[in-house]
């Protein structure tokens, strides 16, 4: 089957204008420029009032629309069941004779890169350390230290970096990856809704759209990047008794900023490709080294166990009546559930950027069942080897966790080779970030650009240099507070993107049932 073009009087970039080498899409750069700038104001300016005000509506939005969350992420990961088991699951991105631009292992690397790389260094044992010591509430409020939270820290950190989360992004990632290669439309968020909107994703609903999703884009790799900073900043005071203060946070985000500026100027086949491949490299030798050193056979066990006990635990934590666990409810799944959301633009647009030439149902099922794989292989690795510290009174993981960002090191510190291993975890830290800030600038660089695939080099500079300034300018005028304040302000932004979503999936249905019945007319005519 050929490309059916969507027949459209429009054009991709046709509102762009140049300004300073730029070639930025107006109204959508402007806009978001001066929101940007105008939310850096009022944070400096008024740090404790915007604080306020932005924790408090996440924390409402949070405790408010957790049906919403919950039950739109129940839905997403059903529908794309769905697509994988339907007809519709070998129609191919870009149209039949479309080949892939990446080679598959490579095509890993990056969708792990962009998506939960970092995260998966951050929370591999700190996150079920936490739910079995109670350090911020149990699943299901049951007794900390005991058998049962011990069996619910792993399935539960399973359930919140494992399938719902990746259906998110795989919804998004497929629908503009689909309307831009197989349709010809812009790779922006608007494309995702022609079949709804038609012609009219050209004028302001289509602006609102890319806009948002430039903004929610921005201030979570902004964030990310500060609070990055700082475990970053707490690996080199475990490791050399460096001060982990301001001066060395804002160093290590110029520091990233420069390797990402380097790496998007270099473009996907030199830049984020090479790194990510180094980083999956890495990441695997990283955890085949604690699997070795630490205890192995309790691993090995665990890797069946934890993945029947996910299976086990995948309804009751999906289900949101009757919860009796609010805290933790709110504090970790609702929260992980619009975090993922609000990530959905820039990961899922990613994703499609380098997602040309796969069908539906090998998209479906390498972004969602591939990353569970991993997701499974990582927490068993790092959450069995901190478990089993705490439980045996090792090192300083037996009275749980002090500082959630040294977690990691303290882990490695009851482990041989302690200086290595660390000194080898804060490099791969600074490269996954690199990588998520370089990946990032190439996705609101095509947003602003009106969905062109390659705009200038300076402009790819201008948006790497501007994640790390706005990070380096919030965590210098209002440190780890204007951060958090940042990520609040984030989830919050991910209530109208829920909706967003929901839209989509609807919107991607209507596109490929259209393709789909096509083809059935052509092949029954022939």
């Amino acid at each position: 089957m050929v490309r059916r073009l969507y027949k459209t009087k429009h054009k991709t970039g046709e509102n762009n204008v140049s300004l300073l080498g730029l070639d930025v899409h107006n109204p959508v750069f402007f806009i978001a420029a001066v929101a940007v700038l105008g939310f850096i104001g009022l944070t400096l300016g008024m740090p404790e009032a915007v604080g306020a005000a932005l924790f408090a509506a996440r924390d409402w939005v949070l405790v408010t629309f957790d049906w919403l969350f919950v039950s739109t992420v129940n839905l997403v990961f059903i529908f794309c069941l769905v697509l994988i088991l339907s007809p519709m699951g070998r129609l191919r991105i870009g149209g039949s004779e479309a080949k892939p631009e990446f080679s598959t292992l490579s095509w890993f690397a990056m969708l792990f890169s962009a998506g939960i790389g970092i995260g998966l260094m951050f929370w591999g044992a700190a996150e079920p350390l936490a739910y079995y010591t109670g350090w911020s509430g149990t699943p299901f409020g049951v007794e900390a230290r005991t058998p049962e939270a011990r069996e619910l820290a792993l399935s539960a950190t399973m359930f919140h970096w494992g399938l719902n989360a990746w259906s998110i992004y795989a919804v998004v990632g497929l629908a503009l990856a689909y309307f831009t290669f197989s349709k010809g439309l812009p790779l922006t968020m608007r494309s995702a809704f022609y079949p709804l909107l038609g012609e009219r994703i050209w004028g302001w609903p289509g602006h609102v759209i890319d806009t948002l999703a430039v903004v929610a884009t921005l201030f979570g790799l902004a964030t990310s990047l500060g609070l990055g900073a700082q475990q970053v900043a707490s690996g080199l005071n475990f490791l050399f008794d460096v001060d982990p203060g301001l001066t060395t946070q804002i160093l290590i985000i110029a520091f990233i900023t420069s390797i990402a500026i380097v790496s998007v100027v270099r473009g996907l086949d030199g830049g984020v490709k090479v790194l990510s491949n180094i980083n999956m490299v890495m990441a695997a030798a990283f955890m085949a080294f604690v699997f070795v050193v630490g205890p192995t056979v309790l691993i090995a066990t665990g890797l069946l166990d934890n993945t029947l006990n996910y299976i086990r635990d995948f309804v009751p934590l999906s289900n949101w009546i009757g919860r009796e666990d609010t805290d933790w409810f709110h504090g970790w799944t609702v929260f992980y559930w619009a975090w993922w959301i609000s990530w959905s633009p820039f990961v899922g647009m990613f994703i499609a950027r380098i997602s040309k030439g796969r069908t539906v149902r090998e998209f479906l099922l390498s972004v969602i069942f591939v990353p569970l794989v991993v997701t499974i292989a990582w927490f068993s690795t790092f959450g069995e080897t901190a478990l089993f510290q705490a439980e045996g009174g090792i090192g300083s993981l037996q009275d749980g966790i002090g500082e959630v960002s040294l977690v990691l090191f303290h882990m490695l510190e009851s482990l041989p080779f302690t200086q290595i291993a660390s000194g080898f975890a804060v490099v791969l830290i600074l490269i996954f970030f690199v990588t998520s800030s370089d990946s990032g600038s190439l996705v609101i660089d095509s947003i602003t650009a009106g969905g062109k695939l390659h705009a200038p080099v300076p402009q790819r500079i201008f948006w790497a240099t501007l994640e790390g300034a706005v990070a380096a300018i919030l965590l210098y005028g209002g440190g780890a507070q204007a951060l958090q304040a940042l990520q609040a302000g984030a989830i919050s932004a991910a209530l109208p993107f829920t909706v967003v979503l929901l839209v989509c999936c609807v919107s991607l249905w209507k596109g490929l049932l259209e393709d789909h019945n096509a083809l059935k007319r052509m092949q029954s005519q022939t």
